[in-house]
């Protein structure tokens, strides 16, 4: 099966998993406060499937998978027979009506637990974050973070694994300082450092949120020994093979792998005069890079050659796994922080200090979609509870058109004592559905350039 109808099977499945969810909030709810659903529809367009309960409820799943709806009894929409008022979403209590709405989001939320409960009864292997080294003249290194560290904390925040660290710093863009609590994996004395971010630049595309502040962490390190040669590629042209070892380039003793790569990158179409160890002895060999163009419009050398890499340092990678409560207070926690971050980005976005074209569209979700599926049951589950918890996050804006929206009509009658006017209503769904497709269109067009 081909990388793209993998990732749109997964992108599918786990939407239709979410879109199920977050219906089914609205329908539960409705049906509780005596509301008659007339459909409960997975998708839009042609059926695709159809069936009936008892209660009159269809139920419909349809060709486009990009949505879904409960369509209500209301008598703003459909004529209403007065024995059957009773039932219409409208003579239901602004407080049953915002219940119902708000169920929505709230079964997202409900559900990110579940699963992120599930995924931690299950077994997480995660790392510590350690530091193993520290960039001159960065972030870290002006703050005085020294390698052999393990960061316990950001902003006073518990930071258990390399996953969290990561969220919480990502939350932080945009502040002036950053409070690390370290621990000494040595002599395991706790301190806290403050970073200063005001000149932080972080572009995800192209570092992790570590790198960009400067800070190396503890993980299986690019050997200068050759793993594999690609066929017909420069280095098999020069004569490289596996297992050689690359001891320098001209004159230059080559240390690490980075620092071959940086001179391959740099010297495209160019003779490089390359010594290696290879079955005790030194050959010397001439091999001259590609000329490749890189996604970021640039060109580079390239070899063709990939490195073998160390084995992971000590106490690093371990297990999360919790018993059955415990499980339920991580996923708490844990959707709990992916909820702050949803809303922290949201307000970033709006002040400018994240840029729009950070957004991601359907696109970068399939590709996320079929990439953790591909990895296996803990990390598709984890991406489902991220996505159900985002999902939830921008239905409650207060856009007309999302169910946040709906809950602040809800919130001004409760307010003024009587519903706002149709007129206005149908003004604020155009303005809301046209702010939403300005986004649509933005997110769709950086997914295209990212292809």
């Amino acid at each position: 099966m081909s990388g793209a109808i993998w990732n749109l099977m997964s992108f599918i499945v786990a939407l239709g998993i979410l879109i199920t969810v977050h219906e089914f909030g609205h329908f539960w709810v409705a049906r509780k406060n005596g509301v008659l659903v007339k459909r409960f529809s997975i998708g839009f367009g042609k059926a695709l499937l159809r069936w009936r309960d008892k209660q009159g409820t269809e139920f419909v799943i349809a060709a486009i998978p990009l949505g879904g709806y409960v369509r209500m009894l209301d008598e703003r929409v459909d004529p209403v027979l007065p024995q059957f008022k009773n039932l219409a979403f409208n003579h239901k209590t602004v407080w049953q009506r915002m219940a119902i709405i708000a169920a929505g989001p709230a079964a997202n939320f409900i559900f990110a637990i579940v699963v992120l409960w599930l995924m931690y009864m299950v077994g997480v292997q995660t790392m510590r974050p350690i530091i193993q080294n520290v960039a001159p003249q960065s972030i870290a290194a002006y703050a005085g973070i020294s390698p052999q560290q393990q960061i316990v904390s950001v902003n006073q925040h518990q930071a258990t694994d390399v996953s969290s660290v990561n969220l919480l710093l990502v939350e932080q863009i945009g502040d002036d300082t950053i409070t690390l609590g370290l621990k000494d994996i040595v002599t395991e004395r706790r301190y806290n450092v403050e970073l200063d971010i005001r000149a932080w630049q972080f572009d995800p595309e192209r570092q992790s949120v570590f790198s960009s502040l400067g800070l190396g962490l503890a993980r299986p390190q690019a050997l200068t020994e050759i793993a594999s040669v690609a066929k017909g590629s420069a280095a098999q042209r020069a004569g490289l093979q596996v297992n050689d070892k690359i001891l320098r380039i001209a004159d230059e003793d080559i240390i690490d792998w980075n620092q071959f790569q940086q001179i391959v990158a740099n010297a495209p179409e160019k003779a490089l005069s390359l010594v290696v160890a290879r079955d005790g002895n030194e050959l010397t060999l001439i091999a001259t890079p590609e000329l490749v163009q890189a996604s970021d419009g640039f060109s580079q050398g390239v070899l063709g050659v990939t490195p073998k890499v160390s084995e992971w340092p000590p106490g690093v990678l371990y297990t999360q796994r919790y018993g059955a409560f415990a499980a339920i207070g991580a996923g708490v926690s844990h959707t709990w922080q992916l909820t702050r971050l949803s809303f922290a980005m949201i307000g970033k976005l709006l002040t400018g200090d994240v840029s729009v074209k950070h957004l991601s569209g359907p696109i970068s979700i399939a590709q996320g979609a079929g990439a953790t599926a591909s990895i296996g049951l803990v990390a598709f589950l984890s991406f489902l509870a991220l996505i159900s918890v985002n999902l939830a996050v921008i239905n409650l804006l207060p856009l007309p058109v999302l169910d946040g929206g709906h809950l602040m009509y809800m919130l001004l009658e409760l307010i003024r004592g009587k519903p706002v006017s149709e007129k206005t209503q149908e003004i604020g769904f155009k303005f809301g559905a046209l702010i939403l497709l300005v986004l649509m269109g933005i997110a769709l067009l950086n997914d295209v350039s990212r292809l």
